[in-house]
């Protein structure tokens, strides 16, 4: 199987490409080899490539940023991932694709799962949901993934902003009337290796999240404790915390369907933090 994934130095698309070098040839890209802003280049790279499967692991992911940089945000998250659908479609390949928690709204009390109705409050959440809803028109095989609080060891997330912070700070304020279910890139990825081990590739959309809840601040006091350090962290409302774009209060996932129909193993948020400490320390041990 020859696999194009795009987004490689990405928190998901590094992991992927690791994952998935074990099934199949990887064609792996960046922002250098490949402009998702730029539709001729996703057709040329498509086209050269020849992929059995497009694995979609690039996003304009900066959540803020895309209330100003809205034409941005759009053609990376809304029209590219529809041009590579119909790229796939004309190859005869499938492709998967990441989408986010934050097509909804927040005002669920319970786990929403993949048949609620979307209703994104930022920029951010409105083009990953045109981007879903482009692969979804494009008569292409399809396997959208969404997923929550994305972080890993590498990159720019909230656990490496706490980790740093921590360690040249004495006070933290931290939002906590966000709740969410904190991933790693790793789970992601090795779950998608999982799927595709599968003897046929499922189609449609399904939830890929850790299993638990947290908010943001329960998060931060669990990371500082894992990883030692002395800080003092007091929780916040998010109305006191300044942010261009709104976020949703609750966007837990309802993992349900992908564990009973994918046989996913879905491990905890707690467990999927002590990896990441673990990664971490090895990195920061490497340094």
């Amino acid at each position: 199987m020859k696999i194009l994934l795009t987004g490689r130095n990405g928190q998901v698309g590094y992991e992927l490409e690791r994952v998935l070098s074990v099934l199949g040839e990887v064609i792996a890209t960046d922002r250098s080899r490949l402009d998702l802003a730029v539709p001729d280049a996703i057709r040329r790279v498509v086209r050269e490539a020849k992929p059995d499967l497009i694995v979609n692991a690039a996003a304009y992911t900066a959540v803020d940023r895309a209330e100003t940089e809205q034409e941005l945000a759009r053609r990376i998250n809304g029209v590219a991932p529809g041009i590579l659908a119909e790229e796939a479609r004309r190859a005869g390949a499938a492709i998967v694709h990441f989408s986010t928690d934050y097509i909804f709204d927040g005002n669920k009390t319970a786990p929403y799962v993949e048949t609620d109705p979307p209703a994104p409050l930022n920029v951010y959440g409105q083009t990953k949901l045109e981007g879903e809803r482009a692969i979804a028109a494009s008569g292409a095989r399809y396997l959208i993934l969404r997923t929550s609080w994305v972080y890993g060891p590498r990159g720019q997330n909230f656990f490496l902003a706490i980790a740093r912070k921590a360690s040249t700070e004495e006070s933290l304020r931290v939002v906590d009337d966000q709740t969410g279910a904190p991933t790693t890139g790793r789970f992601i990825a090795e779950s998608v290796a999982s799927i595709l081990r599968l003897e046929q590739l499922p189609s449609g959309i399904y939830h890929l999240a850790a299993r638990g809840i947290t908010t943001w601040y329960s998060f931060a006091c669990s990371i500082v404790a894992k990883l030692g350090l002395q800080v003092s962290l007091t929780p916040i409302a998010t109305k006191d915390y300044p942010a261009s774009a709104a976020r949703p209060r609750y966007s837990v996932l309802d993992i349900r369907k992908i564990e009973s129909d994918l046989h996913v193993r879905l491990t905890s948020w707690e467990e999927q933090l002590d990896w990441c400490v673990r990664a971490f320390r090895e990195a920061t041990a490497r340094a």
